[in-house]
């Protein structure tokens, strides 16, 4: 059934795609490294866009000695274009990618992995100035609207703005527009259930959802956690990971959650290493750059997927306020990174308590946004966005509450927009 999901779903369309094409062919491509969370659909999509490639997949014990064996010529002569899954399974191997790079011309090759650690690290060794490195996450909300690989993908309004649209693309009445109600639909389902492609399909029931979810949480540790921390005891990583979990949302104290998981403290930071590298969290930096204000250093931590989170807590319903903030957190960050927009993304928090749910530096200024779950925002929702300049050491582009509220609001310098509007 795991694999019946797979098969069938990988229908969407991917922001990457033309990218990683150009990228692959060009001169500076020919060896392209893809890398991204397991079952991110790395494989479907290089499959589909370089069919002339010979796959091979390292996964399986069996035969992979075989291909430790193979000399660059022979690379040269068998697999001239080749796609490498799970590479990392096999460190060797790129050694043999390196001769054979360094002496045969019209070699390409596009390696795969998902336990980003291990298969970069051999990677900046062995072939440095020689591979290309390209990101896959999870759907993000244009891409799981898409029905085909063939569907255009419009940019959100986000990226429009990071793009330096005028703020007028945020105006409209959400209500009328018939895009928006499939994106509103697509957000209800990702706040639930999360992006990951092979569950991202109208013909699975919930419980199908669920169980996929689930399996995949189990395989992640087996496989992903194993290869990437040569733990004999999954136990301590299961509970930290279970602590951060219901932590997600909110400032990271290691303290705290070796104490909830019963880790040492050092344990505690390499585990959170091990969720970042594997596509799992992302820790989300304070912004603290004006020194002559006090404010707070501790970053802030957020799961990648709210399904998997969801799952991991073994919640359903509705979010708690930490959750939707860091589903909203994950979509933005999968949008710019997807885009590969030059935004760097921080979280602002002063002593006295005003905060910044996320802020996004540009080249030119800051986008700031706060998440509200409210279905009737107001004024004062949009408190901590006002004079956020005097703080600040370039300009507030713009300042953005994002809430479950349909309408959009314009309070001075501040608009308010739903989520569906801004990231659909």
């Amino acid at each position: 059934m795991y694999q019946y999901y797979v098969e069938i779903s990988y229908m969407h369309n991917r922001i990457i795609s033309q990218y990683l094409q150009q990228k692959a062919n060009s001169r500076f491509g020919r060896i392209t490294v893809l890398t991204g969370a397991r079952q991110t659909g790395k494989t479907t999509l290089v499959r589909q866009l370089f069919p002339d490639y010979t796959y091979i997949t390292l996964d399986d014990p069996v035969t992979r000695p075989d291909y430790a064996r193979i000399a660059a010529a022979q690379w040269q002569e068998r697999y001239p274009l080749a796609i490498l899954d799970e590479v990392q399974k096999l460190p060797a191997l790129i050694d043999s990618i390196k001769a054979t790079y360094d002496v045969y011309p019209h070699t390409r090759y596009i390696l795969l992995g998902s336990s980003q650690i291990l298969l970069l690290e051999k990677v900046r060794e062995t072939l440095a100035g020689r591979a290309a490195l390209v990101e896959l996450y999870p759907l993000t909300l244009p891409e799981r609207q898409t029905m085909d690989w063939s569907d255009a993908i419009p940019p959100s309004r986000l990226v429009h703005l990071l793009q330096g649209e005028p703020a007028g693309i945020l105006q409209g009445i959400p209500r009328t527009d018939t895009a928006y109600a499939k994106a509103e639909s697509a957000w209800s389902d990702y706040l639930e259930y999360g992006a990951m492609p092979a569950i991202v399909d109208a013909n699975l029931t919930v419980t199908d959802k669920r169980e996929w979810l689930h399996d995949y949480i189990r395989t992640y540790l087996q496989r992903d956690v194993r290869d990437l921390g040569n733990l004999r005891e999954l136990e301590p990583f299961v509970r930290a990971q279970k602590s951060l979990a219901a932590l997600s949302g909110q400032l990271l104290n290691i303290s705290e959650l070796a104490k909830q998981a019963g880790i040492a403290t050092a344990t505690a930071k390499r585990f959170i290493t091990y969720l970042e590298v594997s596509y799992q969290v992302i820790t989300l930096a304070p912004w603290f750059r004006n020194l002559n204000k006090r404010l707070a250093k501790s970053p802030k931590v957020h799961f990648l997927d709210p399904g998997i989170q969801r799952v991991l807590l073994n919640r359903t319903g509705t979010l708690t306020g930490n959750e939707l903030e860091s589903a909203v957190v994950a979509e933005v960050y999968k949008q710019i990174k997807t885009h590969a927009l030059p935004v760097d993304c921080y979280h602002l928090r002063t002593v006295d308590g005003r905060e910044v749910d996320l802020l996004l530096e540009l080249e030119n200024g800051y986008v700031a946004l706060e998440i509200k779950a409210s279905q009737h925002v107001s004024h004062s929702d949009a408190r901590h966005l006002h004079d956020l300049d005097s703080l600040l050491d370039k300009p507030l582009l713009h300042a953005l509450v994002v809430s479950n509220d349909p309408q959009i609001h314009q309070w001075g310098a501040v608009t308010a927009v739903p989520f569906a509007w801004l990231l659909g």
